[in-house]
């Protein structure tokens, strides 16, 4: 920071002053002091910005907040002579509260709490822009201390600004565009009902209960009844009077603040009024129309499905059974063989019974010749036995193929996998 004493003019009582002159940070442009000590402290704002200190607002902002009329004199004789006056009076103040009208206004309005400023505002310190950039002749690169943006646009009311109409809070175009945005504001609109006087808290969670509420709404009349209802999480506020209702709803409209939580302030409604806006509701979705470009309506179910969609409701017909076989005629399908009649193979040595008498050792089929591949049923086995495979498995006589099939009670039947790899690969045929 440098400092040089005397070194300019104020912009405001063009008396010479001390002026500071500091660089904010990396790529930012240097600042400095515009206007004196004195005629900062009349109006409470800074030297430099000339925004107020408290609330970080234009001069006219807030006064037109505080309704306040600060006239000062603009010739030359009356300006001197009024800031000798008011450095007088600043000199017998303990320094730190506004001197003048300022000093006397009224306490903060909702309209500053809601504008103030909390936070820097950084980009009020970047370089200003290079002009030579703007023509295309910038030949410094990123080495150049100015910014390489385009300038905006001149017809925006943003782009003329002055010292002055900022220090007096005229015609400044910053502070029209924040009255401009506090108009848009959302406000909570009175009922023309005289009879309401309830009001309704949103948004309470679970910590805020009755007490908390009756501490609040007290200090604006007498409550009458105040219901919380905690699976919302809101409750109903009335009051005897519709006066005391109004003013506890003006004084806590979006700025009622309870544990840690922002409560929504609404005005409650009778049963009538519900209904006349439940009855406009079906009116206005009545009048919609359809949006453009989408498929036609599809046509309706017949009477019969109107209600069965998926076919539910009645049963399905009956199936017909297939027909039984004569009597006399063996099962289609492969016999069951009981538990405990297939025997697993022998212990080596053992000797099966010998088939039963006049049992040949070859037989064929006479139905099915084709498939009908004849194997010795007994006989010597090649390791060492006479053994018989029809009468072990199922103590009947059969002819067994490789083509998966048996013959038994005069019929072919196919046996299943699982009976070939049990019997024929133990190899006792």
């Amino acid at each position: 920071m440098m400092k040089e004493k005397y070194g300019k003019e104020c912009k405001i009582c063009a008396r010479p002053f001390t002026v500071f002159r500091w660089n904010p940070g990396a790529r930012m442009r240097f600042k400095k002091t515009e206007v004196c000590q004195t005629c900062s402290k009349l109006k409470n704002v800074c030297q430099t910005c000339l925004l107020d200190l408290e609330y970080g607002l234009p001069v006219q902002v807030r006064d037109h907040a505080l309704k306040v009329q600060d006239t000062m004199p603009k010739s030359d004789v009356n300006k001197e002579y009024y800031t000798q006056n008011m450095e007088r009076e600043i000199g017998n103040s303990d320094g730190i509260s506004a001197v003048g009208a300022l000093g006397k206004a009224q306490a903060p309005s909702d309209m500053l709490l809601k504008l103030a400023r909390t936070t820097p505002y950084y980009k009020r310190n970047r370089p200003h822009i290079c002009s030579f950039w703007v023509k295309g002749e910038c030949k410094r690169g990123e080495e150049c201390p100015y910014r390489h943006d385009k300038p905006t646009d001149p017809d925006d009311p943003l782009a003329d600004q002055n010292i002055k109409d900022r220090f007096y809070g005229t015609d400044d175009p910053v502070a029209e565009k924040l009255l401009r945005r506090y108009s848009d504001l959302p406000k909570l609109e009175i009922p023309e009902d005289k009879t309401i006087t309830t009001l309704y808290v949103g948004n309470l969670g679970e910590k805020i209960g009755e007490t908390e509420l009756k501490d609040h709404f007290y200090q604006f009349g007498e409550i009458r009844s105040i219901n919380v209802v905690s699976k919302q999480q809101c409750a109903f506020v009335q009051f005897t009077t519709r006066s005391s209702a109004e003013q506890a709803a003006e004084k806590s409209f979006n700025k009622l603040i309870i544990g840690g939580r922002r409560l929504n302030i609404k005005w409650g409604r009778s049963q009538g009024q519900q209904m006349a806006v439940k009855r406009d509701g079906e009116e206005d979705e009545a009048k919609l129309e359809p949006v453009p470009g989408l498929p036609g309506a599809l046509p309706a179910p017949p009477e019969e499905i109107a209600n069965n969609f998926f076919n539910l409701a009645n049963p399905p017909p009956p199936m017909p059974m297939p027909p039984r076989p004569p009597l006399g005629l063996p099962p289609r399908g492969p016999p069951m063989v009981p538990f405990g009649l297939v025997r697993g193979p022998p212990p080596p040595g053992a000797r099966l019974p010998p088939p039963p008498p006049g049992h040949d050792a070859y037989e064929t089929s006479s139905r099915d010749p084709q498939n009908a591949c004849p194997l010795p049923l007994t006989g010597p086995h090649k390791d060492g036995g006479n053994i018989s495979a029809t009468y072990a498995l199922f103590n009947k006589k059969c002819i067994i193929s490789d083509a998966h099939k048996y013959y038994m009670n005069e019929n072919w039947f196919t046996y299943p996998d699982d009976v070939t790899k049990d019997v024929l690969d133990y190899k006792y045929w």
